[in-house]
């Protein structure tokens, strides 16, 4: 497109003693190549966005992986950034959260996985990945499960869009040091450490980054770990990325 333009300029330029239809016809030429490329120099734009929020989930799946691993080593089971224990999850269907800490017998265990298969159908959910909905796939979408923001609803940088609903702070940040020291498990400041205190910003309007977190259980040879899901409001279906270690 660039080329074609440079080339009718320059032809323009060249031939001496044009007429003033010659000009009109030119001019209408270059509009019409203007207005063509328009829509398509737009789609480029939605995609370099589209492809920078796929890139930026795929940061906070390798960074929470590399948590995960960190903290077996350290705390003696691997949890997720924003989880106090790895039994105990964020966000959850219907907002009714849950902790797996208790499930030591095979009845508690089986109790443990329901609300784990709960949580995870919500998500399937709002992804898309069932049969009962399209999926969450406007920012104001009303949507199955409570999803966290990743670095605060009210972040400075990266603040959540108005008229969502279903997307809360880390529940763990009001349990921080009264010295503002933040606590284990806050959500925020345990995600931003693990980028070098770097905020990701959606570059959609309506974009924002949230996840949400099926708690693990079991104790022993029946235990099982929990899964990250994380996903931009812009259209989770489109924009999302799971780790289950």
């Amino acid at each position: 497109m660039k080329h074609t333009l440079k080339t009718i300029i320059k032809n323009v330029k060249s031939i001496k003693g044009n007429s003033l239809a010659e000009f009109a016809t030119t001019t209408a030429l270059m509009a019409t190549l203007a207005a063509t490329a328009a829509p398509k120099l737009s789609e480029m734009s939605e995609g370099a966005k589209g492809e920078k929020s796929r890139n930026e989930l795929d940061k906070l799946v390798k960074q929470a992986g590399q948590f995960y691993q960190d903290t077996a080593d350290t705390e003696g089971r691997g949890r997720f950034p924003g989880q106090e224990r790895f039994s105990v999850a964020l966000g959850a269907a219907n907002g009714q959260t849950y902790d797996n800490k208790d499930a030591m017998t095979q009845d508690d265990i089986d109790d443990a996985m329901e609300a784990s298969g709960t949580h995870t159908t919500a998500i399937h959910t709002d992804l898309g990945l069932t049969s009962a909905s399209e999926g969450w796939k406007q920012y104001d979408d009303t949507h199955a499960s409570v999803w966290v923001s990743v670095f605060g609803t009210s972040n400075a940088d990266a603040p959540l869009p108005s008229g969502v609903s279903g997307v809360i702070n880390d529940p763990t940040q009001a349990a921080d040091a009264t010295d503002g020291t933040p606590g284990l498990g806050n959500g925020p400041s345990e995600w931003k450490s693990l980028l070098g205190g770097e905020t990701l910003v959606s570059k959609f309007q309506d974009g924002h980054y949230v996840y949400s977190i099926v708690a693990g259980g079991g104790s022993g040879d029946a235990v099982y770990p929990p899964v990250l899901f994380v996903a931009d409001i812009e259209n989770c279906v489109n924009f999302n990325n799971l780790l289950e270690p």
